[in-house]
């Protein structure tokens, strides 16, 4: 089950899907809510909701125990699908694993800060919100999806130049235009950033019981290798496979290398 990430939709896949089934893998993948061709709704977006579309896909249309492979975004969607409803889950990849908690203090480790009191949650969520409200998205968003500022943002997901790759272009800024997007992205940042500390990369990576490899690009720019490190004190059973010179997308930028990485682990399951 291939899970897209933040921005791009299951057509970020292309160089993959093909070559999972050569190997005799069954595949499948969907477009999470909010993005590629999905709805655009103005729920609270964040990877509990991910993970029960998930869940209910595997549930209705795999009918049986899959692998999740997650890029970016979709890594932690896979893995909080993977502690949420392990029964449907054989083992979870993520390429890589983003999450800005990894960075930062995790409350519940030993010596952290103590919790915040319930009257600082409040003010805590009532900021978040309004500052999510008052961000100008009607304007930033058509304007971050024109061609200059698109190839730019794209292009720091990877280490090898895509300016000619004009799919890859298309496949992100298409959603980006659609009417719900605004919306959608505005759901998604308040989501997000008021989850609670169950549903953070750091507490789900310490309940996770099926098997976990990260793939990592060893020239991602948007999510360093240190983090990594930090899932892997967290979590010390998972497996980490490191792709030289490879940027944030690994599957699409040097296929090749990751599906040298992938399809061993896979083989070596039970």
């Amino acid at each position: 089950m291939l899970v897209h990430g933040f921005g791009t939709a299951s057509g970020h896949w292309r160089r993959n899907a093909a070559a999972l089934a050569d190997a005799g893998w069954c595949v499948f993948s969907l477009d999470l809510l909010g993005f590629g061709a999905s709805d655009q709704p103005s729920l609270r977006l964040d990877n509990r909701l991910w993970a029960r579309q998930l869940e209910g896909f595997l549930r209705e249309v795999v009918g049986e125990p899959a692998v999740l492979v997650g890029h970016s975004l979709g890594g932690l969607v896979a893995l909080s699908c993977g502690v949420f409803f392990p029964q449907g889950v054989r083992a979870v990849v993520a390429s890589p694993l983003p999450d800005p908690t990894l960075v930062l203090a995790d409350p519940q480790a030993p010596g952290a800060a103590p919790r915040r009191r319930p009257w600082r949650r409040r003010l805590h969520r009532l900021t978040v919100t309004w500052l999510c409200r008052l961000l100008p998205l009607e304007l930033l968003v058509p304007l971050l999806a024109r061609r200059p500022l698109l190839g730019l943002g794209i292009q720091s997901a990877y280490a090898r130049s895509v300016r000619s790759d004009g799919e890859l272009r298309r496949l992100i800024a298409h959603p980006a235009r659609r009417r719900g997007a605004v919306r959608a992205l505005r759901a998604m940042s308040i989501a997000m950033a008021l989850r609670p500390h169950g549903a953070t990369a750091p507490a789900l990576l310490r309940r996770l019981e099926p098997p976990l490899l990260l793939i990592w690009g060893g020239a991602d720019r948007l999510v360093p290798m240190e983090v990594a490190q930090r899932c892997h004190r967290l979590q010390p059973g998972l497996a980490l496979r490191v792709l030289p010179g490879v940027g944030h997308c690994p599957h699409d930028e040097n296929p090749h290398a990751f599906h040298g990485a992938l399809l061993p682990w896979l083989a070596e399951l039970r």
